[in-house]
C-alpha cells in the first residue's frame, strides 16, 4: 500500500489502536470528553489535582494512558509524515503537499494557540479530523483525508484530541497559506464537493465477520486511508468506491492494487511488507508506501499488522487476477552480445548503471533484491520503474538505491524502464521520455483546472449573452 501519499496526489496523502478496545477503553475516555467540553483541554487529573477531589492518581493514569493511545493513534496514522516539515517541530506544518492542482501547505496542529489548535474544543477537533471543517468554519482541503478518519469512533477521536492537545509541545511558527489558483482557492466551494462526495457515518462492524476482520478494516477504511492512495477516481478527484483499492496513479507514484490475487501475496507476505518494507516474493517498497512503512506501519503494534492483512486477504479479487503474471526464466548474463555491439540502448544502460548491484541476470547481489519477476514490474504502469531511478529507494537512510535524477537525462531512464520491464518482467506497459519529465516535474497538471477556467468563460459568455438580449428588449420596448 501506499498512504496517500499525501505526496502523492492523493487529493490528493492516522489507524487506531484495537477496535475492540473494551468497557475500560470507554470508561477511560468518558469522563476526557466530560471534561474536554467544560474545561478545553484540561485533563480530568489536573481537575482532580486542583480542586482536591479523590482519586487524583487514578484520574492521572487515566489521562495519561489516553494521551499515549492518542500518540499509537496519531503514529499509526502516520500523521507526522504531512504535518513535520524536515529540521521543524513535531506537527508544526508547513509541509508543501504535491496535488494535481498545485501546492497544499499542512497546518500546525500543535497546541499553539496563536497558530495551532491550541483553542479547539473537542468538538471542534473532531468536525475538522471527521468532516473536514475547522474552528473557524473555513473547509479543509482533502489532502487531509477527513474523507476516511470520518470512519473514526467517538473514544479515538478523543483520544487523538488528548494527544495533540497535551501531549505535543506547542510551537507558534505559522506555515505558509495555502494558494491554489482561482477557482480553487475557495474553500467554500468544498461543501459543495462534501455534499456530493463525503460518507460522514463511523465504521459499522460487519457482524458476519471476526473481530480481527474488522479491526483491520476499520483501521483500512479509516485512520491508515488506505483507499486514499489505491482507489481511482472520477474527474472531480472524488474515489469510485467501485473500483475500492483496485490501484490507481499518484501523479507519479503508481499505488498498485492491494486487493488479493497474483504475485504471491497472502496474509503472510502482506504482514511482512508493511512491518519493514520487504516480502518473500520480492516485493520492496518505495516513494510514498516507503514513508509510510518507515514513520507508521513498522511501529503498530503486531495484532494490528496482522488484522490488516486478514482484512485486505479477504477482499473481492482485483478484476485482473485471474490472468497469472508471467515466470521470467533465467535472463542470459553473457557479455558476448555486448561486446559484439549488439545490444540495445537500454540494456546498455542498464548493465553501465543497475547491473552491479542486480546483475546482468537481474537476480540481484549482496542482499539486494532481484529484479526478475520483482512485483513492481507486474503493474499495469512503468511510473514506479521510473521513480525509483529518478528518486532512489529509501537513500536517505544510507542504504538502498540511490536515485539518478542528476546522472541520466529523461531518455535514458525511459530506456532502461522499458528494457527492465520487458526483459525482467515480460511487461509490455513502457514510458517515453516525455512521461520521464513529467514524472521529474511531480507529475502532470489536472485537467481540472482547465475544465474549470473554460467553464468560468463559458458562463461569463452565457451571462454577457443574456445581458444583451436585455438591452435589445428594452431598446425595442422604448
Amino acid at each position: 500500500m501506499a498512504k496517500f501519499m499525501l505526496k502523492p496526489l492523493a487529493w490528493l496523502a492516522c489507524a487506531s489502536a484495537l477496535l475492540a478496545g473494551g468497557a475500560a477503553a470507554a470508561q477511560e475516555a468518558a469522563p476526557v470528553r466530560a471534561a474536554a467540553a467544560h474545561a478545553g483541554s484540561a485533563a480530568p487529573a489536573q481537575l482532580a489535582v486542583a480542586t482536591g477531589a479523590p482519586g487524583a492518581q487514578a484520574g492521572a493514569a487515566a489521562a495519561s494512558s489516553q494521551i499515549e493511545r492518542g500518540k499509537y493513534l496519531a503514529t499509526a496514522g502516520d500523521c507526522v509524515a504531512c504535518h513535520t516539515a524536515s529540521g521543524k517541530a513535531p506537527f508544526a506544518g508547513g509541509v508543501a503537499i504535491e496535488s494535481p492542482l498545485g501546492l497544499i501547505y499542512s497546518t500546525n496542529i500543535t497546541p499553539s494557540k496563536t497558530a495551532g489548535i491550541g483553542n479547539y474544543t473537542l468538538e471542534q477537533f473532531s468536525r475538522a479530523v471527521r468532516h473536514g471543517v475547522r474552528a473557524d468554519g473555513s473547509h479543509l482541503y482533502p489532502a487531509m483525508p477527513y474523507t476516511a478518519y470520518a470512519k473514526l469512533s467517538d473514544d479515538d477521536t478523543a483520544a487523538l484530541y488528548a494527544y495533540f492537545t497535551q501531549g505535543v509541545k506547542a510551537d507558534d511558527s505559522k506555515p505558509p497559506q495555502t494558494q491554489l489558483p482561482f477557482p480553487f482557492n475557495i474553500r467554500a466551494s468544498m461543501g459543495v464537493w462534501n455534499a456530493l462526495f463525503l460518507d460522514d457515518k463511523p465504521y459499522v462492524a460487519d457482524k458476519s465477520k471476526s473481530v480481527e476482520w474488522n479491526r483491520g478494516a476499520y483501521l483500512a477504511q479509516g485512520l491508515a486511508h488506505c483507499s486514499t492512495c489505491h482507489t481511482p477516481r472520477n474527474f472531480l478527484m472524488a474515489e469510485k468506491h467501485d473500483l475500492y483499492l483496485q490501484g490507481a496513479s499518484l501523479g507519479t507514484w503508481y499505488a498498485p492494487a492491494i486487493t488479493p490475487g497474483r504475485n504471491g501475496w497472502n496474509q503472510q507476505t502482506l504482514a511482512d511488507y508493511l512491518r519493514t518494507g520487504h516480502a518473500s516474493n520480492g516485493a520492496t517498497a518505495a516513494g510514498p508506501m516507503l514513508e509510510a512503512i518507515d514513520k507508521s506501519f513498522s511501529k503498530l503494534d503486531q495484532q494490528d499488522i496482522l488484522a490488516l492483512s486478514v482484512y485486505l486477504s479477504d477482499l473481492p479479487q482485483h478484476e485482473h487476477a485471474a490472468a497469472a503474471a508471467p515466470v521470467v526464466p533465467p535472463v542470459s548474463g553473457s557479455d558476448i552480445a555486448e561486446m559484439a555491439g549488439q545490444i540495445s540502448a537500454g540494456e546498455q544502460l542498464y548493465r553501465s548503471n543497475c547491473a552491479s548491484c542486480h546483475q546482468n541476470t537481474g537476480d540481484g547481489m549482496r542482499g539486494l533484491p532481484a529484479l526478475r519477476n520483482h512485483s513492481v514490474l507486474h503493474h499495469p504502469s512503468a511510473d514506479n520503474v521510473s521513480m525509483a531511478i529518478l528518486q532512489g529507494v529509501w537513500p536517505e537512510h544510507g542504504q538502498g538505491m540511490p536515485g539518478f535524477a542528476n546522472e541520466l537525462s529523461d531518455r535514458e531512464i525511459a530506456e532502461i524502464s522499458n528494457y527492465v520491464m520487458t526483459t525482467f518482467g515480460q511487461n509490455k506497459a513502457s514510458v517515453d521520455e516525455h512521461r520521464v519529465a513529467a514524472l521529474r516535474q511531480g507529475g502532470d497538471t489536472s485537467p481540472l483546472l482547465l475544465l474549470s477556467r473554460i467553464g468560468m468563460v463559458g458562463g461569463a459568455l452565457l451571462v454577457l449573452a443574456a445581458l444583451i438580449a436585455i438591452l435589445r428588449r428594452k431598446k425595442k420596448q422604448a
